[in-house]
């Protein structure tokens, strides 16, 4: 029993890691403004203080079967709060969004992992309470009577903190936001009519991992103007280093690659450097917007925007951010690979940021490695403003 307590005892630790985590990424860097950003950061240590309830009083129980179905709970926590911990660092320091619970779909995660860790604190906390040698029934009803309450109290206050503050942010007016238009009102639906602002300012960063080991990065940055553009890139990975380069300007062109300075380059061969509007056409076609997911309204930096997501393979994804290539070697298998994109949709009815990340047999990759990933970050900012574009010296 003694084993079983210590072990039951780490894995609600586990647990209770995972949340301090969380709310210590709430509290640091959930800063959109509004009225209860700080309460909103203090109602993120209630499951915290649960999970601890659990490390402090052990859901031990009589019996492998019940002690394996409670290991499994835990477990089941840890799964579920992982990738959900991963998601809102990534939301909270790569600017933009900073809505927690835009829809329920995002909130289901933390609804369960929240359900599981009450469950455990709520075995604990009655086996401390009635003693080991109570009643088998009586011990199980009173744990689900606990386990409710500890989340039920958990949850409203982090929930209701976190959508009230929002709700106060739809209110309050916002000079401007370089995402898009800040008035009032619904962005289309993710199958309604989108596109792309006729000026942008670009920004695109590239992840490659096989195994989770870093296997290539591409940062761009630059701007487009219809269909002029100019942007430069440093592609860094196992087989590339140096700076790319594209620009179109009226009947002229030009491409850059590392080791090499600009060299002209027929105007038809950039199309596909446009970034947003290619990858807007490649990966978002109205045919695959119709049975796109809508993850709800929220705000990226004071601006309304739909979130929509949409399932791709490693081709599409590839071919609408061809950037990709330079750090993902020939041979790679991209038509096993499978993935999402993620883009937001902002009152004027364009596309100014979109996530996504595809991931399958890491093939040439790297030799040694099973499985290789691919992330992809794109913004389009300052959309309409015009923009001067120089042709390169």
């Amino acid at each position: 029993m003694r084993v079983r307590t210590l072990q039951l005892r780490i894995l609600a630790g586990a647990v209770a890691l995972l949340w301090a985590a969380a709310a210590i990424i709430v509290v640091a860097g959930y800063r959109p403004g509004g009225p209860l950003d700080l309460v909103v950061g203090a109602a993120a240590l209630g499951p915290v203080l649960v999970a601890v309830a659990a490390v402090a009083w052990p859901p031990v129980v009589r019996g492998s079967g019940a002690y394996a179905g409670v290991v499994w709970v835990g477990l089941a926590a840890i799964l579920v709060l992982v990738p959900s911990v991963a998601g809102i660092v990534s939301r909270l320091t790569a600017g933009g969004t900073q809505t927690l619970l835009p829809s329920p779909e995002s909130a289901y995660p933390w609804l369960v992992a929240l359900a599981a860790t009450a469950a455990l604190a709520g075995i604990g906390i009655v086996r401390r309470a009635l003693g080991p040698g109570a009643p088998r029934r009586r011990r199980l009803g009173a744990a689900a009577a606990v386990s409710v309450a500890l989340l039920v109290l958990s949850g409203l206050a982090f929930g209701a903190a976190a959508v009230g503050n929002e709700l106060a942010l739809a209110d309050r007016p916002t000079t401007g936001s370089r995402f898009g238009p800040t008035g009032p009102g619904d962005p289309p639906a993710c199958a309604g009519t989108i596109g792309v602002g006729t000026t942008a300012r670009l920004g695109l960063r590239v992840d490659v991992d096989a195994d989770g080991r870093a296997a290539g990065t591409v940062e761009l940055a630059g701007a487009r103007s219809g269909t002029d553009l100019r942007w430069t890139a440093t592609a860094a990975g196992d087989r590339v280093l140096g700076t790319y380069g594209a620009a179109r300007i009226g009947p002229e062109a030009w491409t850059r690659e590392p080791g090499a300075g600009w060299r002209g380059a027929e105007p038809g061969s950039l199309d596909a450097a446009t970034v947003d509007a290619h990858a807007v056409a490649t990966a978002l076609p109205e045919t695959v917007r119709v049975a796109a997911e809508d993850r709800g309204l929220e705000f990226v930096e004071g601006a309304r925007a739909r979130h929509c997501r949409v399932a791709v393979d490693g081709t599409t994804l590839v071919e609408a951010f061809p950037q990709a290539r330079w750090v993902i070697p020939d041979g790679t298998p991209l038509e096993r690979w499978r993935g999402e994109v993620d883009f937001w949709v902002f009152l004027d009815g364009q596309v100014g940021m979109a996530e996504a990340f595809a991931n399958g047999t890491a093939g040439a990759l790297r030799p040694e490695a099973l499985q290789g990933t691919v992330r992809v970050r794109m913004t389009a900012t300052d959309r309409g403003v015009p923009v001067t574009l120089a042709p390169p010296a």
